[in-house]
């Protein structure tokens, strides 16, 4: 089938664009752009039939459709060819049933999602191979980008780098200096990209990056490119795949700027709208208290949405005040009947201990949201049999000095309540077995 995907204004203008035109705001009324499928070819082939089709590919060698991405190409970029997808095998990512974790806090059915087992330790992978493909598609069509460029805390520049090495593109990225962990600044230096740290938050950064691509030679590639999302969205394709395409009752997603919430919000309608699944889950967009403009908006009813100066939080990667994705993220949230919670700096690193002790490794931003499904759990909001699944989104490896410093008691004001720390003995067996025997008892 002619399976088709275009640019077009959230906002209603008429406009088209080919996913190849480098275009990132509407020409009509400069408002943010989104991706189009023609729903009505896609309907042509029953939700069975998909479910089929999906099944078939899911984690098999056949490239590219054996990426957890590119098996639903049809409903990501169906119009990219073959030959300029840029894969590394993304998605695929394990469900884990947090058994003793969700015990704990009196939830029966709790799993996590684990985005952040992925070629550069996060989700972003997801959305940056469908974003670096259509630079390649681009290229191969005679277009003059010559690097591709992004604003980020550290995920977004890292994915970004490793997906342009492995197509043989250029890649320049922005971080603010001083503000992310050194795992994830060695990245995008490791790949190769042009790596500017600059003196400001992210915001700022953003700022600078979206002057820059102006100049159509520097692509963009923060979320307000719309290619993004489209990757990010499969998320929730691969979540009720897993689940045996049976949906589950709620969906919690640590928020920064916003766009994976709303990735995974759209992918659940566009499930809906092919009849791949019949009903929607809830969503809860978890965001850190220093960095809450969501949650400032969702407590008077997404009446208004202000900008705020982002502070400190030890969820660096989401340390944004302004989100792009905002206004994305509150249509996805209020057609999903959604829920904003935030977390203190303290809820989230409790929370992140809390979910260790029980066999997971978790980064702050991932606390985040851990720290949320605690509150509601406590409030009542969530029950004790929903099915819950929480996004992790990157490896708690990228973030060991966050670990140190908690099991240190080195983080500053936060209560390192749960701090565990080696015991150091002389090379003794009695001394050993004390030691042993203490905790035993």
């Amino acid at each position: 089938m002619n399976y088709d995907s275009w640019f077009q204004c959230r906002f209603g203008c008429e406009g088209r664009y080919p996913l190849t035109e480098i275009i990132y705001r509407c020409p009509e009324c400069d408002g943010i752009l989104e991706i189009k499928h023609d729903i009505g070819i896609l309907r042509k082939r029953s939700g069975s039939e998909w479910v089929s089709l999906f099944d078939e590919r899911y984690m098999r060698t056949s490239y590219p459709y054996g990426s957890g991405v590119w098996g639903k190409k049809e409903l990501v970029y169906p119009n990219v060819e073959d030959e300029n997808v840029v894969s590394i095998y993304e998605g695929g990512t394990n469900l884990y049933w947090a058994e003793r974790f969700g015990e704990s806090i009196g939830l029966n059915d709790l799993w996590i999602k684990q985005s952040g087992n992925s070629h550069t330790g996060s989700f972003k992978d997801l959305g940056m191979t469908v974003l670096v493909s259509a630079v390649k598609q681009i290229r191969s069509d005679g277009g003059d980008i010559q690097a591709v460029i992004c604003a980020s805390t550290g995920d977004t520049s890292a994915s970004l780098a490793a997906y342009c090495a492995a197509a043989g593109i250029p890649s320049v990225v922005l971080l603010p200096k001083d503000k992310i962990s050194a795992a994830q600044l060695i990245q995008p230096i490791s790949n190769g990209a042009l790596t500017l740290a600059i003196d400001t938050d992210f915001d700022g950064c953003m700022e600078l990056v979206e002057q820059l691509t102006m100049d159509k030679r520097f692509y963009l590639a923060n979320s307000l490119n719309p290619l993004r999302i489209e990757g990010q969205k499969t998320i929730s394709f691969e979540i009720v795949q897993q689940f045996d395409w049976e949906v589950p009752d709620w969906i919690i997603v640590p928020g920064g700027n916003l766009g994976n919430i709303t990735a995974i919000g759209l992918g659940f309608i566009m499930m809906r709208d092919l009849g791949i699944i019949d009903k929607l889950p809830r969503l809860v967009c978890a965001q850190a208290a220093a960095a809450n403009p969501l949650y400032r908006s969702y407590l008077n009813g997404f009446e208004t949405f202000e900008p705020v100066v982002a502070e400190k939080t030890l969820a660096s990667a989401i340390q944004i005040g302004n989100p792009v994705s905002a206004p994305k993220a509150v249509d996805v949230l209020k057609q999903l009947d959604g829920v904003v919670e935030q977390a203190t700096e303290n809820e989230l690193a409790y929370a992140v201990a809390k979910a260790d002790r029980t066999g997971l490794f978790s980064c702050p931003q991932t606390g985040v949201a851990l720290a949320a499904l605690l509150k509601l759990t406590e409030s009542g909001t969530i029950l004790p049999d929903d099915r819950v699944i929480l996004i992790s989104t990157a490896t708690g490896l990228k973030f060991v000095d966050f670990k140190v410093g908690y099991h240190t008691g080195q983080l500053e004001n936060i209560d390192s309540n749960m701090a565990n720390t080696p015991v150091e003995l002389n090379k003794d067996i009695n001394e050993v077995l004390r030691s042993i025997q203490s905790v035993q008892s």
